[in-house]
Order: structure tokens, then C-alpha cells, then sequence
């Protein structure tokens, strides 16, 4: 008996040590820090971000352009893919029937002379299947055909003898047909061009468009289209993907890329003036670095077009003589500023000027406002870059004195040898890295050419295919970027889109198929900073034992309305709550807290993404602020993204913005 009554005590103590040890286990696993976030919102500290902040960069990578925003429906439409040299394969055409009833090959009959190539089909069988033989194309993975909505089919044919075509919009296998029409095809030498409309009775996510015959003979092929007829304002951009950027408000678009511009090699690089004109004339290329095809579409014309239909000012990315592989030596480089010195002309030159009249031809009379160039991408440090930059500069300056030029050297950290407008700052890396990069341009010269950080991201082991711990340094990042907007005049993240097909590069801001889309924590990101640009930026000073992992700005802005809001952004990107205190003085106004609000982006998991399945598991979700104030308390979530919108009366302040 005594023994026991000596041990239950000892059991009783170890039971309590146990206990209170887990007890401050669990307390420092859910502790929660303090932080105070003071803003200075006087008009004496406040200064204005440039109008140019934030926008976008597009680059033909991962089918973001071709079987992407380009509506598109036919893959090799003109048949003249296959290789870096000799165009010749049809792929992904392919054949209805088999090899005794059908022969198909191209051949150089095309009555287009940049684009020879043609389709030669050969239907061997007097007694077809029934339906008949012939192609088919399934586009880019699938064509998306919708109950009731219109396709317009253009194609060229040709035949010795007096043929029937049936041209249909059918599911995967040709066994529902959504739409057909019976072509006839008269016996002549010429090709004809042959219109079609398509209204579907149905709908099927990977449709095909297949073209048959029941007829013995030979008939010719090329350049065959098919467009949805709702694309936006009737420019050919998918409508769904435009506006997920009209969204983010972006206020430029540096395009046509990124290593698309250079190629591996220069014979595959992009050339503007075998993309512009008449879609059936336009060559089309390899794009040797990203590994497929593109038919130009999608050219040098709808990217000005994709500018203004965006309200962003168009940034054009020229090759200067430099790829991946070779390059052209400065003495040489002289009919590479010429071709250059003509895009701009065909950009900004009068409906009379020799370039400017084929852009009027095209349907714009009116030039396009190019004020910005980048001279060539990552190009900085090869042997003739500087020698090329330098005639490309020069030229440039003289014709168009009002043009910004872009180096692709960084001139953050020491001064650029060289005369330029702005230089490129591009950033990919892990999100630890790009989160502590906040203060990267802290210590940058104000004197000389502005940074355009034109590539951004957090990539690799800790993106995944976008998650919320990309997000939040991306947007630390960004915040810090807003405090130096006196240096720093645009950004922009990259890669924007990708087809889940063509998963190139990841991760990327938009994510899409044929049919569906949704955007990545990245960009939900952007959407809270999309009314930066152009606003009022205030002084944040946060004071925390813990503002290692903390990163805020503020702003006020306007509405178009003109009601007006000071935006407080804050990063938590640590694993502890935040019991913050944000203290506000300077203000011109009071604060409305009926009309404030608070939007978070977090997730119970930082390294949740988005998908098809679920697209909104991580995305902002905004509630009511109702103890808005110049001082108030508030909480941050672990891992998360906070926008405090505080809605203000008119005051001196926003107005003069």
C-alpha cells in the first residue's frame, strides 16, 4: 500500500508536466505576434506611382497565343509545318479511311507565294464508307463547338474534274455530327476560295473539323480556317481569356516575348513583316525555343490590335540580330535596323507612308501609339549586343525622338555604359528569395534610365503550379516595387497563360483548355494591385519583433465614380497570426467604414493551388471592414494576403491625382 500511494503522486506530477507541456507545445504552435503598421497619408510625403506600373507580358509559349487567346479552331491550317526547313507534315491532320482509300500529300502548288505548300488528297475507292474518306483536324487538342453558336469555315480548294466535299464539325471519334455543308467544287485549273457558316447542333469540348468525300479523284487544299464568330470586338482574341486581362486593368504589353523573339537559332526567330497582311499569305514559323509550330495568325498587326483593345500602351520586343545560337556582327546589322525602322513605320506612319498604308489596309488606319521599345531580350553581355544596341539607338533616336528605348542590361546595382530609356530587370527564383528581394531597388540609383522589371515570378520546388506561398512573395515583392515606383516604372509577371496541353513552363498566371480557365493565386495577386498604377503612394513603417516576415505599402486612389480609398496591402508570409495595429495620420479626409472593406487571400494549406476542378480554392475573399479607422485593430492569417480598403470623403489629396 505504501508503495502505491508514493507512486500516484509521482504519476499524478508527470501526468501534469505532460499536459502543460503540450499546452505550450500547441501555444507555440498558434502563437500569434503583434505588429504595429504606421502610415503617413499627408500630402507632403505622398508621391505619385508612374501611370506605366503594372501590365503584362505576353510571350508565345506554352500555345499562349496559337490553339490560346488566338481563336483559332484549325491547327496547321495551310499544312506548312514539319520542320525547320522544308515544310511538308500535316500534323495534327490525319486521315478518315486508310491507306487503299484515301492518299494524302503535300506538294508546292499553293497559290500563295510566301506559303507554297499545299494539300494533295487523293480519294482511291469507287464504292466509299459510308460517310465517306478524307481529314480531319482536331485543333489544339480539341476543338470547343457550343450548341447554337456560329463557326466561319475558309478554305482553298481546287480540282481538275467536278467534285462534292462535305465539310462537318464532328465529336472526337466522327460519330456526332454538330454541323455540315456540302461543298461543291467546280472542275478547274484555279483555286477558289470557299466561305462557309456553321451553327452547331450541339456542343462537344474536343470536336473536329473533317472534310470527306464519296467521290473518286484528286482534289487540293490549303489554308483552311475555322473562327468562332463571337471573338472580342471581332479581333479573333478568345473572349474569356481577354477578359481575365481586362481585370487586371493592365496599363502595357510587352510583346510578342521573351525568348520567342530571339529563337534558338535566327532563321526560326519572329519576323513582324511575314506576320502582318492577309492571314492566307503569312508564312507562319518554328518556334524553335518553346518546340512548335505557329501559323502568325496571331502577328505583329493583332498584338497592336490586343494593345488598344486593352487600353495598355503597346511595348514592341525586336530581335536585333541575336539568338540563342548566332548572331549578326555590328557590321552587318544594318538591314536589321532597317526592318526595324519599317515595324515602326507600319506602327505609327500615316495611312500614306509606305508601311503605314498596309497597316490601313488591314482595317487601322489610325496609327498605333508606340512609344516603347525593348532592343532585343536577355541579350545583354553577348558579343555584339552593345555594338547592335548602339545602331539601333542611334537610328531609332533620330526617326522617332519620342520613343523610349529598353536595354536588356540590368542598371539596378551599377551604371549602365551606354545611353538608355529604361533597362530590363528579370527575376525568376525560389519564394524566399523573391520575398527578401523587396527591398532590391532600395539602394538603386535615382539618376539615369528607370527599371522595367518586365519578368517575375517565384518558380520551381515551391511554386508547384501556382501556389499561395508564390503569391504572397510575389506580392511582398510587388509592394516593394511601389515604394521605389520613383525608379522602378513598370513590371510585369511571367509567363501569363498556358494551355494545360503545353505545360512548357510553369507556373503561370491563367491556366486554360479549349473550354475552361482559371487564374493561379499569382494572379488573384494582381488583381490587388491593379489600381496602383497612377495612384498616391504614402510612407509604411511596420514596427514588430516579427516584420522579418511581414512586407505592406499604401495607397489612395480613385474610382472613375470619384469616390476615393486609401488601400493598405500587407504580406504575412510567415506561419503566425498577426494581431496588427494599423495607425493612419496625415489624412485629408475621414474614413467611411460602411463603405470599407477588407480582402484576404489565403488558404489552410501554402502550397494550395488552383484548378479545373477547383478554381476558387485559393482566391480573395472580401467582407465588410466595420471597425475601419484611422486606428484599428486587425488580424492577419497565417500565410496571407491582405487588402484593407478604407473608404474615404473626397480630399485634396485624391483629387489632385
Amino acid at each position: 500500500m505504501g508503495t502505491k500511494e508514493v507512486f500516484r503522486p509521482t504519476i499524478s506530477c508527470l501526468l501534469l508536466l505532460f499536459c502543460v507541456g503540450c499546452k505550450c507545445l500547441a501555444s507555440e504552435l498558434e502563437a500569434t505576434q503583434t505588429a504595429t503598421l504606421k502610415v503617413d497619408a499627408s500630402s507632403q510625403l505622398a508621391r505619385k506611382i508612374p501611370d506605366t506600373l503594372f501590365g503584362m507580358f505576353f510571350e508565345e509559349i506554352n500555345h499562349a497565343g496559337a490553339g490560346g487567346i488566338w481563336a483559332e479552331l484549325v491547327s496547321n491550317r495551310g499544312f506548312e509545318a514539319g520542320g525547320l526547313h522544308t515544310p511538308s507534315n500535316i500534323d495534327p491532320w490525319s486521315i478518315i479511311g486508310d491507306d487503299s482509300s484515301v492518299f494524302v500529300a503535300t506538294d508546292r502548288t499553293s497559290c500563295f507565294s510566301r506559303n507554297i505548300i499545299a494539300l494533295r488528297m487523293e480519294v482511291l475507292c469507287d464504292d466509299c464508307p459510308a460517310g465517306g474518306v478524307g481529314i480531319y483536324n482536331p485543333g489544339f487538342w480539341g476543338m470547343n463547338i457550343e450548341d447554337g453558336k456560329t463557326y466561319n469555315l475558309v478554305m482553298y480548294v481546287k480540282s481538275a474534274e467536278a467534285a462534292e466535299l462535305t465539310v462537318s464539325l464532328a465529336s472526337s471519334d466522327g460519330l456526332q455530327k454538330l454541323a455540315s455543308a456540302t461543298v461543291p467544287v467546280a472542275g478547274t485549273s484555279s483555286w477558289t476560295k470557299v466561305e462557309q457558316k456553321f451553327i452547331a447542333k450541339g456542343t462537344n469540348r474536343t470536336s473536329r473539323l473533317q472534310i470527306t468525300s464519296n467521290k473518286k479523284g484528286v482534289v487540293w487544299l490549303d489554308q483552311v480556317s475555322l473562327m468562332p464568330s463571337d471573338t472580342f470586338k471581332g479581333h479573333g482574341f478568345r473572349k474569356e481569356l481577354i477578359s481575365m486581362l481586362l481585370d487586371l486593368k493592365p496599363r502595357f504589353l510587352r510583346f510578342p516575348g521573351g525568348c520567342f523573339v530571339e529563337g534558338d537559332w535566327l532563321r526560326n526567330a519572329f519576323r513582324w513583316r511575314e506576320s502582318i497582311g492577309p492571314w492566307e499569305e503569312r508564312p507562319g514559323h518554328f518556334g524553335d525555343v518553346w518546340h512548335y509550330w505557329t501559323d502568325d495568325g496571331l502577328g505583329y498587326y493583332e498584338f497592336l490590335q490586343l494593345s488598344e483593345d486593352l487600353g495598355a500602351a503597346p511595348i514592341w520586343v525586336f530581335n536585333n540580330g541575336i539568338s540563342h545560337n548566332d548572331e549578326v556582327s555590328t557590321a552587318a546589322i544594318a538591314p536589321f535596323v532597317k526592318d526595324v525602322l519599317d515595324s515602326l513605320e507600319f506602327a505609327r506612319g500615316t495611312a500614306n507612308s509606305t508601311w503605314g498604308s498596309v497597316r490601313a489596309a488591314m482595317g487601322h488606319p489610325e496609327p498605333f501609339p508606340v512609344k516603347y521599345v525593348a532592343i532585343g531580350n536577355e541579350d545583354c553581355g553577348k558579343k555584339y549586343y552593345l555594338g547592335n544596341y548602339l545602331k539601333f539607338y542611334n537610328a531609332i533616336r533620330e526617326a522617332y525622338p519620342d520613343i523610349q528605348m529598353i536595354s536588356n542590361c540590368d542598371g539596378s546595382s551599377k551604371p549602365l555604359d551606354h545611353p538608355a530609356d529604361l533597362y530590363d530587370f528579370h527575376v525568376y527564383t525560389d519564394s524566399k528569395t523573391l520575398f527578401n528581394m523587396k527591398g532590391t531597388f532600395d539602394r538603386t540609383s535615382r539618376t539615369g534610365p528607370k527599371a522595367f522589371v518586365s519578368e517575375y515570378a517565384v518558380w520551381r520546388s515551391d511554386a508547384g503550379r501556382g501556389s499561395l506561398l508564390a503569391s504572397l512573395a510575389e506580392a511582398a515583392f510587388l509592394t516593394g516595387l511601389e515604394k521605389n515606383s520613383d525608379i522602378v516604372q513598370m513590371a510585369s509577371y511571367a509567363p501569363l497563360f498556358v494551355n494545360d496541353n503545353d505545360q512548357t513552363w510553369n507556373p503561370d498566371a491563367i491556366v486554360f483548355n479549349s473550354w475552361q480557365q482559371y487564374g493561379t493565386p499569382s494572379y488573384w495577386m494582381q488583381k490587388l494591385f491593379r489600381e496602383s498604377s497612377g495612384a498616391m503612394i504614402h510612407p509604411a513603417t511596420i514596427s514588430s519583433s516579427y516584420s522579418g516576415s511581414l512586407a505592406a505599402s499604401a495607397i489612395t486612389w480613385q474610382e472613375d465614380s470619384g469616390n476615393s480609398f486609401l488601400r493598405v496591402k500587407i504580406v504575412n508570409f510567415g506561419s503566425d497570426k498577426v494581431n496588427l495595429t494599423i495607425s493612419v495620420t496625415g489624412l485629408q479626409a475621414s474614413i467611411n467604414a460602411l463603405g470599407s472593406n477588407a480582402t484576404v487571400l489565403t488558404s489552410s494549406n501554402v502550397m494550395d493551388e488552383n484548378s479545373f476542378s477547383n478554381p476558387n480554392k485559393v482566391v480573395p475573399v472580401t467582407s465588410q471592414l466595420g471597425n475601419a479607422a484611422e486606428q484599428m485593430q486587425v488580424t492577419l492569417a497565417a500565410h496571407s494576403f491582405s487588402s484593407f480598403e478604407l473608404a474615404l470623403a473626397q480630399s485634396k489629396l485624391v483629387a489632385e491625382m
